[in-house]
């Protein structure tokens, strides 16, 4: 067995799921700005913001057709609804409103009611009852384009795996060429999403190391990384910029950095990293000048010892030391934005 054993998972998994209820996506943050619905929209028009919500708030769990045969769905107990299974009789659009609203105490499905306005509430569900509780139908694919994935065809030799027909721990030795071409695929590119798939045996327990999205600790070689052929579309923003002549305490930051920031900012500082993606609001990019713009050694110093409010960046004054704080500073002003007035 190479993977981690899904009880090692599943707190990773709770954590991100609960990020994206509270606003987050699989998607980038870019694609989270659905048109505020007003009252008078109705027929398609109504539906599509419906589907758009339903996309950025709904699919992580109950997935993009509505079956929540989905990776988070794995690690929830109860699991999330599958929606092609009910009537429109049943649950009624009345009960299904106040599910959204309200959540459902004791399941992983939240409350809604300070993220979508009742207008946007509404559209969510008549979308959910028309386009897979009426219809069945498929909704949007993932593997689109627009997603990332142009001639998602290229991967077909994956499929198997990915769909869980053919267990990704079959002895290798059964499998034909084209199946272990695929297999390998899998490993290298649909794994991070996909986690295992289906294997004959769980395997022992493993340690929590990041095995499928390397991490930190973890070693991994990008040798020809792009936003569409790699394992990840966010590994880029886990390489940290290369420096030289760093001071003793700029160096002492980098390993700070690496070690406690680089999570949710990334190890380049953007913010665009796989973990920063689920974030909302997202991450501060400490490389772009017009975010950047204003901040000074003072007003870092505060957001780092204090946290900001509203915000998923927290307190670190009774984690990090002064002269630690003082180094990360340093190393943020010189590998990510020079401070105005910083003095070595």
């Amino acid at each position: 067995m190479l993977f981690l054993n899904a009880k090692y998972l599943r707190p990773l998994m709770l954590v991100l799921i609960v990020l994206i209820l509270g606003g987050g996506s699989w998607q980038p943050a870019l694609a989270v700005n659905t048109e505020a619905p007003q009252a008078h929209e109705k027929g398609s028009r109504a539906h599509e913001l419906g589907r758009k919500i339903y996309n950025f708030r709904c699919y992580y769990c109950h997935g993009y057709s509505g079956d929540a045969r989905t990776l988070a769905s794995r690690f929830l107990t109860p699991p999330p609804r599958d929606f092609t299974r009910l009537q429109l009789q049943s649950p009624s659009r009345k009960s299904m409103i106040a599910s959204v609203r309200n959540g459902h105490p004791g399941t992983g499905m939240a409350s809604f009611a300070n993220i979508l306005s009742k207008h946007q509430i509404a559209l969510v569900v008549d979308f959910v009852r028309n386009e897979f509780i009426r219809h069945k139908r498929e909704n949007t694919r993932y593997h689109t384009a627009a997603n990332g994935w142009p001639n998602h065809q290229r991967y077909r030799a994956a499929f198997p795996f990915a769909m869980g027909k053919i267990p990704l721990d079959r002895n290798p030795e059964t499998l034909n060429p084209e199946q272990l071409k695929g297999r390998q695929l899998f490993l290298d590119t649909c794994i991070t999403c996909h986690d295992r798939a289906n294997v004959h045996d769980e395997g022992p327990e493993w340690e929590a190391n990041a095995v499928s999205f390397p991490r930190n600790n973890t070693s991994f070689s990008y040798p020809k990384v792009d936003n569409i052929s790699e394992a990840s579309v966010f590994a880029r923003h886990e390489v940290a910029p290369v420096l030289t002549s760093l001071t003793k305490l700029e160096k002492k930051g980098a390993q700070l950095f690496q070690a406690n920031c680089a999570f949710c900012h990334g190890a380049d500082g953007t913010g665009k990293n796989w973990i920063g993606s689920f974030l909302e609001p997202r991450p501060r990019d400490l490389t772009d000048p017009k975010i950047m713009k204003g901040m000074t050694v003072q007003r870092l110093r505060r957001a780092i010892e204090d946290g900001l409010t509203d915000t998923t960046m927290p307190a670190w004054k009774e984690v990090l030391k002064k002269k630690e704080i003082d180094a990360l500073i340093a190393y943020i002003n010189a590998a990510f934005y020079p401070l105005p007035h910083y003095q070595k």
